[in-house]
């Protein structure tokens, strides 16, 4: 469609008919013109042009342009006349596209009642996987939730430079590790890196799932693998009950958990520095003392000994008892 027949339909939606077009076209190129010298101008016989000129006149199109018997006709500017008649159309207009978002999104809750293919995607394979999570986090404008098991599926914390990309734009992260993964070589280091950086950690004995959720709008959940590749698989969930179920699954696990790599300032409060209470937050996690030693560099008597310590500047002499001064003095 060519811009002239696009302009000529925007009339016709204004109410001006191919001969008042012509008509008022012409009054245009000659400014003024009687009865006579305006049948000259246009090819349309008498009754036509009458009739066109009794309607551009009905619209404030044309106008006398003297008090003369027969006094030329002059045309008046389209915007003042037809001003009205858009600004119409244009409240028309915006009422339908709010009615087409509205019938829309009716549409795809009954489609997501019905068919569950618009509800989750499936992603098979370690790369699409992986390029699916570093996709959620550049995406990401908001807050990112983790449940971090041990032996990762797709990507490991070394991998995840999407995290860093993301803390520095503002993005808010709030990841739950498990115990086991802590004991994985490094891992201890690569979440330290992330606390440091912005990332609140904390610790649980064990997640039921692998999950990752982006502004609380789109999650992926790793499933069993595929049965013909073996390749690890995954669900992209987008709003829904299922998605309102695993935010409220990471809530109540969130708050259960113990912090880890407390961002208090180290001896604000008279309490542990900063390597005490990296070692606190690790042994109120249950870690072992032994994967602890492992992970700072220790033997597994200096960790004793530190412990005792700590034991000491708490008033207590037992383990349980650690834990429990540790919470109540918000050394974590």
């Amino acid at each position: 469609m060519d811009s002239t027949s696009g302009g000529r339909q925007v009339l016709r939606i204004l109410g001006l008919d191919e001969d008042q077009e012509q008509v008022y076209r012409a009054l245009l190129r000659v400014s003024a013109a009687g009865r006579a010298e305006l049948a000259r101008q246009v090819p349309l016989p008498a009754d036509r042009v009458a009739r066109a000129l009794a309607g551009l006149r009905e619209r404030g199109l044309v106008a006398p342009a003297g008090a003369e018997p027969d006094p030329p006709l002059r045309p008046l500017p389209p915007d003042v006349a037809l001003g009205d008649e858009l600004l119409r159309h244009q409240q028309s207009l915006d009422s339908a596209r709010r009615r087409v978002a509205q019938l829309t999104e009716e549409y795809r809750a009954g489609v997501r009642r019905h068919d569950a293919d618009h509800l989750v995607e499936i992603v098979t394979g370690s790369d699409a996987l992986r390029a699916r999570l570093h996709r959620l986090q550049d995406d990401a404008r908001v807050e990112v939730l983790w449940f971090c098991r041990a032996n990762p599926l797709a990507m490991s914390g070394p991998e995840n430079v999407e995290e860093f990309a993301a803390l520095a734009r503002g993005v808010s992260y709030r990841a739950i590790y498990e115990r086991d993964l802590l004991a994985e070589p490094g891992a201890l280091a690569d979440v330290e890196k992330a606390v440091r950086s912005g990332e609140q950690a904390r610790v649980t004995d064990l997640l039921p799932v692998r999950l990752a959720i982006a502004d609380r709008t789109t999650a992926i959940c790793p499933l069993v693998p595929d049965r013909a590749s073996g390749e690890p698989s995954a669900a992209v969930i987008g709003r829904s009950q299922l998605l309102d179920a695993l935010l409220a699954l990471f809530d109540s696990h969130w708050t259960a958990a113990t912090p880890l790599l407390s961002g208090v300032d180290p001896r604000a409060d008279g309490g542990p520095d900063a390597d005490e209470r990296l070692l606190l937050s690790l042994f109120v996690a249950g870690v072992p003392d032994k994967s602890i030693a492992s992970q700072l560099g220790l033997s597994r008597r200096t960790i004793q000994r530190r412990l005792a310590d700590l034991m000491t500047l708490a008033g207590v002499d037992t383990r349980p008892g650690l834990a429990y001064q540790a919470a109540r003095r918000g050394w974590l």
